[in-house]
């Protein structure tokens, strides 16, 4: 008979049970479901809502089920429909009838809120901890090539040079916001929802307080049809980890470009790439090109939920079962994939010759002319029509704007001395750009000293 069947006259259709359940996803709850339930009733006992003798029966029939499970040695029934109702079968088919008071003064609604809330903030620093070791890496990568010069693009044009490791520090500060929002998220998953009942709290004397502490809360809910219908911390996490995933999605493409042979920027270790099944020569970027299919995943894990949460009424639907699933795969994926990407980027070759080679083709310091011409007292957008049809002339002839004479420049502009060579520099061109935040070496590295105070800092906020 079901825990809840006390009301029915007939059992479920076997097809509405198999559809009704959800023991095949959620079982990965069950550590925290044990848990809470321990802390449960350990309450109860204290309140006198129970015997003492009755709570103590229960935590230690509770204690060795976990145990067994984490031994192997326990089957879930789809016919306990969830992890929830399993867990109390089992102890209620141990110890008798005192496991059915475990029950008292709680819902399945407050208690599945409770054990995706304590499921998601372990994630949550689980997921954040992967990517401080990603920024770790960008860090360290970034303070190897604070003068490595390579194209800075826009359109996917050359546009500037700037370095390496200014370009390493971009990502850098994308996952660094993608760090805050995981906290934050963590923030609003840290408070307890045992106690809201199924949506009106209960007439019994519970400690609430007392638990959210056991069971490590900063705080507990504040009203009972929100404590069982919120999910909006599901949601935030989704979006966290979307935005995760279009960061990583970006940098992908970067490098699957860099290691074509059009670019060759990089070289991908043989452990992160792939061959072809039909073509001996081929090394493919196979790794960031999955990472950057399963991007649209995790996007379609949001919109789930979004979906589901929609138009909801309060308090519980059975549609919010539809959570987990949505859940645990943008968990899974925005982790597999930081797991993989970090060493991918970790080990791969730079080019740095022709990174450098690529920064003096296609005119990068041509904003550098202008600027030159600016600073000169021509106004700037005079200087950006000169420098416009000095480039046309240059590509006409086959020539870079190093090529051209002293006499050449001053035929376009009077102003223009020797030094223009200095101002066209490519290295120098990067060095100058000392602006905070800018690419020149000592800036790239004042970021990365910035960042690396940062990482210790916000570290702690996960890992205490």
């Amino acid at each position: 008979m079901k825990l809840w069947g006390g009301r029915f006259t007939k059992g479920t259709d076997k097809v509405v049970e198999d559809f009704h359940s959800s023991i095949s996803f959620d079982q990965r709850l069950y550590r925290q479901d044990i848990r809470g339930s321990i802390a449960h009733a350990g309450m109860l006992g204290r309140q006198g809502i129970i015997s003492p003798a009755e709570a103590d029966a229960i935590i230690s029939g509770l204690t060795a089920i976990l145990a067994d499970i984490e031994d192997g040695r326990v089957q879930f029934d789809v016919g306990a429909e969830d992890i929830h109702m399993n867990i109390e079968k089992l102890l209620t088919d141990r110890i008798g009838d005192v496991g059915r008071k475990l029950h008292t003064a709680r819902s399945r609604n407050d208690q599945v809120a409770l054990d995706i809330k304590m499921y998601l903030k372990e994630e949550i620093c689980a997921t954040a901890g992967l990517l401080a070791g990603l920024e770790e890496t960008l860090l360290k990568l970034a303070e190897g090539h604070t003068g490595t010069i390579m194209p800075g693009y826009t359109h996917l044009q050359r546009a500037q040079p700037i370095t390496f490791g200014h370009h390493l520090m971009a990502y850098f500060r994308m996952f660094a916001r993608d760090m805050g929002r995981l906290l934050d998220c963590l923030e609003r998953t840290d408070v307890l929802p045992l106690g809201s009942g199924a949506l009106a709290g209960t007439t019994f004397d519970l400690d609430r307080n007392s638990v959210a502490a056991e069971l490590g809360f900063a705080g507990i809910t504040e009203n009972s049809l929100d404590g069982v219908s919120d999910r909006d911390f599901a949601i935030e996490f989704c979006a966290a980890a979307s935005i995760i995933m279009m960061h990583l999605s970006r940098f992908c493409e970067e490098i699957i470009l860099w290691s074509s042979a059009e670019f060759r920027f990089v070289e991908l270790d043989d452990a992160y790439s792939t061959g072809s099944s039909i073509m001996p020569q081929k090394k493919n970027p196979d790794v960031a090109e999955l990472i950057r299919g399963k991007t649209g995943r995790v996007y379609g894990d949001l919109m789930a939920l979004l979906t589901v949460m929609k138009s909801l009424p309060l308090a519980y639907n059975k549609d919010m079962q539809e959570d987990k699933e949505a859940l645990f795969d943008a968990i899974d994926t925005v982790k597999g994939c930081l797991m993989v990407f970090t060493p991918m980027v970790d080990t791969m070759t730079l080019n740095e010759t022709v990174m450098a080679q690529a920064a003096r083709g296609g005119f990068t310091n041509a904003t550098e002319v202008a600027d030159y011409l600016a600073k000169s007292g021509v106004p700037f957008r005079k200087a950006h029509e000169i420098v416009g049809k000095l480039v046309l002339d240059c590509i006409n002839r086959g020539k870079s704007l190093e090529d051209l004479t002293l006499e050449e420049y001053r035929e376009v502009s009077p102003v223009i001395e020797a030094d223009i060579f200095d101002a066209i520099n490519i290295e120098k061109c990067v060095a100058a750009r000392r602006v905070p935040g800018g690419p020149a070496p000592e800036a790239v590295q004042a970021s990365i000293d910035k960042g690396k105070q940062w990482l210790q800092e916000i570290k702690k906020r996960f890992t205490s």
